[in-house]
């Protein structure tokens, strides 16, 4: 019960700081160079320049009936966190304006706020995927569309998302260069909250074909500890019975089990693939 506690204090924390994070980057540096990386921030941008309506406001309006949607389809906890973190962020925009007043700028070179606009939105961004939240939006639409499409992440479904709304408000706004840069910034913004998901922890899967397979399995436990599986495969050619070795390792073991196949067999036959993510014994943890 302690533990359960602990973790949700963390979870709101860091859900927290998420918010704040995104705040600073639309209020100083995307909204004052009418850079819109999509979502309904970006469209805010747009509806503030063009009207006048606070992004704060916006933000939360728009995003009622798609609070309504989380809630029914993905579930109270998911709702609760994602109105955390909506409530948030408009408040983080909110005391940013009043502490800097509209327009504070921290540069006017557009390639240099796309770029630290969409590093510092994508790192908040990505915090409060990391601990369960959304700030609604595509994002939340995002994670809503994820659960039918679990095969694309909720920060890539964001993108199609945002790419649609940052093409509509270049037209609309009738200004093709200010549409171009906020790719830029979607961009950067996808990227880092992917990051930010999925860490570094990738690791590499070998697929190992050869005549001493089991000699080579063994070699592969013994020297560096990881398990080996054996696949059964025929040669489609030949079509003689052969064993396929499955190894999985992370990046620091790559060229030692690349050396240890090679030592035994210097004719097999070896297939790579990067995996982003290993959950398990000897690899991350499940949670």
């Amino acid at each position: 019960m302690k533990h359960l506690k602990y973790k949700t204090i963390i979870e709101y924390v860091g859900i927290t700081v998420g918010a704040a994070l995104m705040a600073l980057a639309l209020n100083f540096f995307l909204e004052p160079n009418t850079i819109a990386p999509g979502g309904v921030t970006g469209f805010a941008i747009v509806l503030y320049r063009a009207m006048g309506i606070p992004i704060d406001l916006t933000n939360l309006a728009i995003n009622i009936p798609l609070f309504i949607a989380g809630i029914l389809i993905l579930g109270g906890v998911f709702g609760v966190k994602t109105a955390y973190a909506t409530l948030m962020l408009s408040a983080f925009i909110r005391l940013f304006i009043i502490l800097f007043g509209h327009g504070f700028i921290v540069t006017q070179d557009l390639l240099l706020a796309s770029i630290y606009g969409g590093l510092i939105m994508g790192i908040g961004l990505g915090v409060i995927f990391l601990y369960g939240g959304t700030t609604g939006g595509t994002d939340l639409a995002g994670a809503i569309l994820n659960k039918y499409f679990p095969s694309i992440s909720t920060a890539k479904m964001m993108m199609i998302l945002d790419l649609i709304i940052v093409a509509a408000a270049g037209i609309v706004g009738r200004n093709v260069e200010t549409a171009l840069y906020s790719v830029i910034a979607l961009y950067i913004l996808v990227k880092i909250a992917d990051f930010i998901v999925e860490g570094l922890s990738y690791a590499k899967a070998f697929y190992i074909i050869s005549n001493t397979s089991e000699e080579i399995g063994k070699k592969i436990m013994m020297e560096i500890g990881r398990g080996v599986t054996v696949l059964e495969g025929r040669g489609m050619y030949t079509g003689n019975q052969r064993d396929v070795l499955l190894c999985v390792v992370n990046r620091a073991q790559v060229a030692k089990l690349k050396e240890i196949v090679y030592s035994v067999d210097n004719r097999a036959f070896i297939m790579i693939t990067t995996i982003h993510e290993v959950l398990g014994e000897g690899f991350k943890e499940i949670k």
